[in-house]
């Protein structure tokens, strides 16, 4: 699997590469090797919003699209939560590929 790291309104360091890296194993290892994972990571700027940190992630494979957006105070919880999101996501999909096939 291909994973993009994008980042508006903060850089992206090597550090938070490497987090997302880590976190995504466990969804790579069950999506095909040319599957693109796009993560985005973002601050917002108003400061009336407390959960400011963002991390959204849009899962290309071959058919669907699967996405998920978190917010929270930290940026690495975000990613945490996103990748919760989207192991879930694939699991299902992969779960009714094969009740299709059965």
């Amino acid at each position: 699997m291909q994973i993009e790291v994008k980042g508006r309104n903060l850089p992206v360091t090597e550090e938070l590469r490497e987090c997302v890296t880590r976190r995504f194993q466990k969804v790579s290892k069950q999506v095909s090797p040319l599957a693109v994972l796009e993560v985005e990571l973002s601050e917002e700027r108003n400061p009336a919003i407390p959960d400011r940190q963002v991390a959204e992630a849009t899962l290309h494979l071959k058919g669907v699209t699967l996405r998920a957006r978190e917010a929270s105070r930290d940026l690495k919880h975000s990613i945490n939560l996103i990748s919760d999101e989207l192991a879930r996501q694939v699991k299902r999909h992969r779960d009714k590929r094969r009740a299709r096939r059965e």
